[in-house]
């Protein structure tokens, strides 16, 4: 097996941009799980443009264990400290090997799918979000003796976590591997760039579209019928909320920077021309919603609003929000292990959202990761070689601990 650099170059040079089928790197990466002796569970699925999608679920057994775990090995869905009934199953990691777009790539080099080490840093699409955490598990994976695993060791990659987690949310409802996977109810690592801190919960998504059809004519005419005229109150509301988003105490969550929902919304008729009456027009909002704050009054009231003026909503499916006690038995020892790397510690909440909004049935997830999430979907992506490294000796540690 090649080493975790030789390895991230090569994961690299696949162009798994959402737009794009990621078989070919789900293929590569499972040869590497094989190898490393885990059974490789795929469930694959046609996106909404007909793009074939593949989410890969590994699983590594202790070489002494049978095929099913019993009820010894399986979470009571309790953060107590008592007894091994009461341990969480093993160890999960999970990570998507879809990028975002490299249209605007302006990173060394100039090809967003050719890695470049340089300066102690490996730039390339999809380095730090999250090919290098991949392959930092990867190599904790290769380094823990198989004959050492008391406990399974799952490993989950999934397709178009960028594009509204729907390969996580396919996973949960095709995979046999899954069910298995939440009755053990292991410790499960999301494993986006932190710099390895320790997030305990994240901000959800919700997004909405609001449509306005009318009918073109020349402008010159009274002929067309303008779709922004029906728009502009419902621009008014959106605005309205966006000002109770700032300043009501209901919708707040101080945990979070900002504790907001950070409503967010624009319009657009598409008209590039000032002669043609606008016959349609589209304005959206998102929210991130919150642990508490769901923000679902809030999406009556713009739908209300959309039947009042004869306009079209469709709601889009997001994510809710990931949140676990931050005084969780397993989320201290995380921190203690996480104290190696990056010193004294606490538990943090984020206001970005990851896969873990689809695995509410999992009762012990934490987001811990290598490289930093200001080097995500920027135009010269890149992962520190150092925090490559360090990422792999955390991960180590924590298959050591909740595995062997």
């Amino acid at each position: 097996m090649l080493n975790a650099l030789d390895n991230l170059t090569r994961l690299i040079s696949f162009d798994s941009v959402s737009k794009n089928s990621n078989e070919p790197i789900s293929d590569y990466v499972s040869s590497l799980l094989e190898e490393l002796n885990f059974e490789v569970e795929r469930t694959t699925y046609m996106d909404a443009r007909g793009v074939l999608k593949c989410n890969l679920l590994a699983c590594r057994r202790p070489l002494s264990s049978h095929p099913k775990l019993d009820e010894t090995q399986s979470s009571s869905a309790s953060d107590e400290e008592t007894s091994p009934k009461n341990a969480p199953g093993g160890l999960a990691y999970f990570c998507h090997t879809d990028t975002v777009t490299a249209d605007r790539w302006t990173g060394p080099g100039g090809d967003p799918f050719s890695a470049i080490v340089l300066d102690g840093r490996v730039y390339g699409r999809g380095a730090c979000d999250m090919k290098g955490s991949l392959v930092a598990f990867l190599d904790a994976a290769r380094k823990t003796p198989h004959e050492e695993q008391k406990l399974p060791l799952w490993i989950a990659c999934t397709a178009d976590e960028e594009v509204g987690f729907e390969g996580a949310r396919f996973l949960t409802e095709n995979s046999n591997a899954y069910t298995e996977l939440v009755a053990a109810d292991p410790v499960s690592i999301i494993g986006e760039p932190t710099m390895l801190h320790v997030i305990h919960a994240h901000k959800g998504i919700c997004g909405m579209q609001i449509r306005s059809q009318g009918h073109a004519a020349h402008s010159s005419t009274d002929m067309g019928v303008n779709a922004n005229v029906a728009m502009v109150p419902m621009l008014q509301t959106l605005l309205e909320i966006h000002n109770r988003c700032l300043t009501d105490e209901a919708l707040r969550n101080d945990a979070f920077d900002p504790p907001t929902l950070t409503w967010n919304f624009g319009v657009s008729d598409g008209m590039k021309t000032v002669n043609i009456v606008p016959d349609h027009s589209n304005a959206w909002a998102s929210m991130r919603t919150m642990p508490g704050v769901d923000g679902k009054d809030i999406i009556e009231q713009v739908k209300r609003r959309a039947d009042e003026l004869g306009l079209t909503f469709t709601l889009y499916s997001g994510g809710d929000p990931m949140h676990t006690d931050a005084e969780a038995p397993f989320i201290r020892e995380f921190c203690e292990l996480a104290s190696t790397y990056i010193g004294p510690n606490s538990p943090e909440a984020v206001c970005y959202a990851t896969d873990a909004c689809a695995f509410g049935q999992l009762q012990h997830r934490v987001v811990c990761g290598p490289g930093s999430i200001s080097q995500a979907h920027t135009t010269d992506e890149f992962i520190e070689i150092e925090q490559l490294e360090t990422g792999i000796r955390f991960y180590e540690d924590t298959i050591r601990r909740w595995c062997c």
